[in-house]
């Protein structure tokens, strides 16, 4: 079963072939209403059933226009909806749904359970979200990075703020497609020692720094997102740890003359970010977000076509 839970399992050459069919597809049907499905419809008859346990406007939308441009229909499925909010198990839901629609993309609270539906599950299954790993997003980034003309093999990737689940798919990234990461946390907000010391065992280049300045250091790109994301009940403190790793010009300009600025967005100007680079040149957050649509195209294709 071809699952998208992360990118670890998947062959560096496989998730190479997902990027390039990103592009390609984004590219047939520039100009194209956004309703209209692709030419080739791939996915006809297909169904994909979207599971949500935490908010979305991006992972929503974008997988749901990306499954009716490759041809085929989706059901928006919210968990507290569903019987899976009165406890009926993870495994119970998985077999059902398994029976009903072609794949499954869930946006969840708890990693362990995405791992356990996609155990029991007879289709497909993507990771919208965990608090562990951001996959899709991840590839969106990626794409967006080498259509600004930035080569991926080689570059510097600098992440300054919270080591979470944004930074945990960075660091999964950097040995597949051989950019070097430089990780810029606070005290006790380091990303997973798991996920460095296989990104190290397969010749990815991890640098952990304690301040932002030191990250963002010669970087070709500089990344950043919410100090205080869903589910956290310590934003007063959060806020404070991480203030000293928000993005400004002044940090900006301690990367490269050019370099770009990521964010997946939502941000909050002033925080994790001020709004002359997140609103300024350097800025790609609007075309990453757009890319969400394309990438997802690739792995839903990726993931039912092959």
């Amino acid at each position: 079963m071809t699952h998208f839970l992360d990118l670890w399992p998947i062959p560096a050459s496989e998730l190479r072939s997902i990027l390039d069919n990103a592009k390609s597809r984004k590219a047939a049907r520039k100009g194209a209403p956004k309703g209209l499905a692709d030419i080739d419809a791939p996915l006809a008859g297909r169904t994909l059933a979207m599971i949500f346990e935490k908010n979305s406007t991006r992972t929503r939308v974008s997988f749901d226009m990306a499954i009716r441009q490759l041809g085929g229909s989706s059901i928006v499925l919210n968990a507290g909806d569903m019987q899976l909010g009165r406890g009926e198990s993870i495994t119970d839901t998985a077999g059902v749904l398994s029976r009903y629609v072609d794949a499954v993309m869930i946006r969840a609270n708890r990693h362990a359970d995405v791992e356990a539906f996609a155990k029991a599950a007879t289709i497909p299954v993507i990771n919208g979200l965990t608090e562990k790993s951001h996959p899709c997003q991840i590839m969106a980034d990626l794409q967006t990075l080498e259509e600004a003309g930035l080569p991926l093999k080689g570059a510097r990737i600098a992440w300054v703020g919270d080591g979470n689940n944004m930074a945990a798919s960075f660091i999964h990234a950097a040995p597949k497609f051989g950019f070097s990461l430089a990780v810029g946390t606070p005290e006790g907000y380091e990303p997973a020692s798991i996920d460095v010391e296989r990104a190290r065992n397969e010749q990815g280049r991890i640098d952990l720094y304690r301040t932002a300045s030191e990250a963002a250091a010669g970087a070709d790109v500089v990344v950043a997102d919410t100090f205080v994301s869903m589910g956290d009940l310590d934003a007063e403190k959060r806020l404070k740890d991480l203030a000293p790793f928000k993005v400004s010009a002044d940090l900006m300009k301690r990367a490269k003359t050019e370099a770009k600025f990521l964010h997946c967005l939502p941000a909050h100007r002033g925080e994790e970010v001020d709004a002359d680079v997140i609103d300024g040149p350097a800025s790609l957050v609007f075309d990453e977000a757009e890319n969400r649509l394309h990438a997802q195209k690739a792995i839903l294709e990726w993931c039912l076509v092959g």
